[in-house]
């Protein structure tokens, strides 16, 4: 039997693939979370074998969140659910560690394949993204690419409208690093301001929608 935790902030959609999922009798949702912090206990509690993740989340994007939760249950493997479908959005979750990705657009059935699928070792990606790499085999030349994991963190953060000082904070870095990734990122994607990021980010999906 494998223990799965969900997370998404709404109700109705935990309802409809618990339900999807547990219709399988080798899968069972051990946990239902509809914040970070709740998915962070959760995990913490159950050690699941599979996470199924949203990215939008009520306290903050869920992309941070993968790592978070892989450092709290390393044997814990995570498969995004999520209605961004942008593929610079779908590069960043598999980087931080996400095993699969699967949008809300296909038929609900691609989640209990991803499921069994990234069970098994692989890296699960739903039809519709498969689809998109083989028509764009040029994807990986986005700017966006260039960037270090640290300069992506500043980036996302600068493009959701925090301040420099509040960039350190979360990142529990000093505000005169915040500036140097920032005037190095700025450089590589030829950004001129914070409107540049957001504009950038917004394009690719890669902001929460409430950002």
């Amino acid at each position: 039997m494998y223990s799965i935790v969900l997370v998404d902030d709404h109700a109705i959609v935990r309802e409809g693939f618990k339900r999807l999922i547990e219709m399988e009798p080798d899968l069972d949702v051990v946990a239902e979370c509809r914040s970070a912090d709740d998915a962070v206990e959760a995990v913490g509690h159950w050690r699941p074998d599979l996470v199924a993740l949203d990215l939008s989340l009520p306290d903050g994007s869920g992309l941070p969140l993968i790592e978070h939760l892989l450092s709290v249950a390393a044997e814990t493997r995570i498969v995004v659910l999520s209605m961004h479908d942008g593929e610079p959005y779908v590069s960043e979750a598999l980087r931080r560690g996400a095993s699969g990705y699967v949008t809300k657009g296909v038929a609900p059935e691609e989640l209990v394949a991803g499921l069994r699928a990234v069970m098994q070792g692989e890296c699960f990606l739903s039809s519709d993204l498969r689809q998109r790499r083989a028509d764009r085999p040029n994807a990986a030349l986005d700017p966006i690419n260039r960037l270090t994991a640290r300069e992506r963190e500043v980036f996302l953060l600068l493009a959701g409208g925090r301040a420099p000082k509040q960039v350190a904070g979360e990142l529990g870095i000093g505000q005169k690093t915040v500036y140097i990734h920032r005037a190095s990122l700025m450089g590589k994607l030829g950004a001129g301001s914070e409107l540049d990021l957001y504009r950038m980010a917004t394009e690719r999906g890669l902001l929460p929608p409430n950002s």
